[in-house]
């Protein structure tokens, strides 16, 4: 790999050369800009606007522009003579567990290589410092005319440096919070640590960049004079209001049944989320019983007594007469019937 800087890394009175070397690269798909029309390229040339003509990178340096818009020449040179001791080291200033440093401020990650066979001891001895205190060194250097903050750490058998934003660089968070007071209950919260259980943990190396193997493959098919195929317009998201709890336990089954796993409470079972219907008229309930009626402010429920007290007797006299004039009937047919016997008899 090709170094984009040499120095030495200071710690203490120790020195250690080194190179520094892009810890990543970039698997981006580039394109150029061109003329719709005819598919020409659209380049940009650097033309000096003073004498409106194309001029080199030779003769291209570096300029800082004042408040007035007057334009003041700086040159490699007036870079270089600038007290600054970090130019050409990476200067620890100390060392810190890694929970201390924030992950926001985190930028490009360098490999540090040992430049040379005498930087292999010294350079060994700050590894080994290093994964045995468990800490990370927080350095100070200068790269791409600035001065920037690294965190030194152990991947494996070398130190990566990861270059630091200033902490004035990081804006607040305070105002991209909810406006909104939002009160979580413990069931969400059991359902969401749940979701977290079932989704578990992924191998990082397993993960791809979907879109731009996607992009490879349409410049393949173009570059063959295939066709393309629209892909189905995905709906629309945003807009929906959603019942949180229903979704976190469609997401947990959804996540359970891509690992093969079925709930043991579900039976394999998916719950489906019926919406809430209007409320419509219920049909007239039977009337109660109508009260009895008030007499001067109290209930005359005596009346009423005797009312059916009188009815209920009125009904049972006249069953008992009905009752009577039928045992009379029968008796009278009974004895008729014991006379024609005789008279026959005698006969």
């Amino acid at each position: 790999m090709r170094s984009i800087w040499n120095g030495a890394i200071s710690f203490g009175l120790v020195s250690i050369p080194i190179k520094l070397v892009n810890a990543t690269e970039n698997h981006n798909v580039s394109f150029r800009q061109i003329h719709t029309s005819d598919g020409g390229r659209i380049r940009y040339r650097k033309v000096c606007e003073l004498e409106e003509k194309e001029v080199t990178s030779a003769e291209i340096g570096k300029g800082y522009e004042d408040a007035d818009g007057s334009i003041i020449p700086i040159t490699d040179e007036d870079l270089a003579a600038l007290p600054i001791p970090t130019a050409k080291t990476i200067e620890i200033v100390s060392f810190v567990p890694a929970e201390r440093i924030d992950p926001l401020q985190m930028d490009t990650a360098y490999y540090l290589a040992a430049n040379g066979v005498p930087a292999a001891k010294p350079y060994t001895l700050l590894r080994e410092a290093l994964k045995r205190s468990q800490k990370v060194a927080i350095a100070k250097f200068a790269l791409r005319g600035r001065e920037r903050l690294g965190m030194l750490r152990v991947v494996d058998d070398v130190i990566a440096m990861h270059g630091l934003l200033w902490p004035d660089e990081i804006r607040a968070a305070s105002d991209v919070a909810p406006d909104t007071h939002v009160t979580v209950r413990d069931a969400e919260l059991d359902l969401a640590d749940a979701l977290m259980e079932t989704l578990g943990e992924v191998d990082l190396d397993s993960l791809r960049d979907d879109y731009r193997v996607a992009v490879e493959e349409m410049i393949a098919t173009k570059t063959g004079g295939g066709v393309l195929t629209p892909a189905p317009a995905e709906p629309a998201a945003g807009g929906k209001v959603i019942d949180l709890m229903a979704a976190l336990e469609s997401s947990v089954r959804a996540a359970q049944a891509a690992r093969g796993e079925t709930p043991p409470d579900t039976e394999g079972e998916v719950a489906a989320v019926t919406p809430i219907k209007s409320r419509k008229k219920t049909a007239a309930a039977p009337k109660a019983p109508t009260a009895p009626k008030t007499v001067g402010g109290k209930k005359s429920t005596s009346a009423a007594t005797k009312k059916t007290a009188a009815k209920a007797t009125k009904t049972t006299k006249t069953a008992g007469k009905a009752t009577k004039s039928a045992a009379k009937k029968s008796t009278a047919a009974a004895t008729a019937k014991k006379t024609t016997t005789r008279k026959k008899a005698s006969a």
